[in-house]
């Protein structure tokens, strides 16, 4: 197949667009379209400080190099959870961030959880009720509170996160499966801060991972291959592979499916999940971040509960 612009030969074909491109091309096009969405969706400007949540994988380090690359002051955050699933995956992952932000002459954060908390993710899970199960709850818990602590402490503007269309496609189905309509009404592009919170915004959100990956190999971007090992089973990845099996019978199905939903988010179908009562905020007693619950927020329950139960154990 031949690039559409050149001529040349095609190293993608996106079907849902209609469009082969060769490699230069396409490492031209992924930019020029994650611009456009930073524009369209009114993520940051130019002069915005940006703190790139990055993990080892093709998007968070495929993001950093694009926003890099179109010009944006963006640093990195690694945060550091301590899984192991006899891979050694979290220092492979730091492994892959630390070189790429070294090759590149780019800033990276990185908060050790264990050296800070005192456990890894998987002996935290282990130690508390929100450890039934898989570690998820308290690793989504955990990464939550320290992005927001480092964006707010270090003075940034916004976190951008690498999340792909498929990524944003899979929550939308499983909310819209359960009509979880204060989810539905929060999802988008862009969710705005308040009271202490930061940011938030999604780049890649009309970027299929199929287009990422190609982005990252292209471009010559070592990733880290292997999914968590703790993601296996999860019903997320369930939604993914049915998505994928109606993409692959209807090419562009997941793209146009996403911007039917942001039109009607615009329209008012979510409009009283939004503009319902909200929880105020308040500081933390023990951290000072934003919390909805009195006192204590719950990374520091959940932490405080971890430390003393590591000292039962003792």
């Amino acid at each position: 197949m031949k690039c559409r612009k050149c001529g040349d030969r095609a190293v993608i074909n996106m079907r849902q667009h209609k469009l082969a491109l060769c490699g230069p091309h396409f490492l031209d096009w992924i930019p020029d379209q994650a611009l456009r969405f930073i524009e369209k969706y009114r993520m940051f400007d130019a002069d915005s400080r940006i703190l790139v949540a990055v993990s080892g994988g093709k998007d968070s380090l495929g993001l950093w190099d694009v926003l890099g690359r179109l010009g944006f002051q963006a640093d990195g955050l690694y945060i550091g959870l301590g899984i192991d699933g006899g891979t050694g995956y979290s220092a492979e992952s730091q492994r892959k961030c630390e070189a790429f932000a070294e090759a590149h002459g780019l800033h990276l954060i990185v908060v050790d959880v264990a050296e800070v908390e005192g456990a890894t993710i998987p002996t935290a899970a282990s130690l508390t009720n929100r450890g039934r199960g898989k570690p998820c709850s308290v690793c989504g818990l955990t990464k939550r509170h320290v992005m927001n602590r480092v964006a707010r402490d270090g003075g940034y503007d916004v976190l951008a996160t690498g999340h792909n269309l498929d990524d944003e496609v899979a929550v939308l189905f499983g909310n819209t499966l359960n009509w979880a309509s204060g989810y539905l009404a929060r999802q988008g592009p862009v969710l705005e801060g308040r009271d202490g919170l930061i940011r938030k915004v999604k780049p890649f959100c009309r970027l299929y991972e199929r287009e990422t990956a190609a982005y990252a190999l292209v471009r010559g971007i070592e990733y880290i291959y292997d999914e968590c090992p703790h993601a296996v089973g999860a019903t997320s990845i369930y939604y993914k592979e049915t998505l994928n099996r109606m993409e692959a019978d209807r090419p562009g199905m997941k793209l146009s499916f996403y911007l039917a939903f942001l039109r009607a988010r615009q329209q008012g179908l979510f409009a009283e999940a939004a503009d319902g009562p909200t929880d105020s905020l308040q500081a933390c007693s023990t951290c000072g971040q934003p919390t909805t619950a009195p006192g204590q927020c719950a990374f520091c329950r959940t932490w405080d509960a971890v430390r003393a139960r590591q000292r039962v154990s003792v």
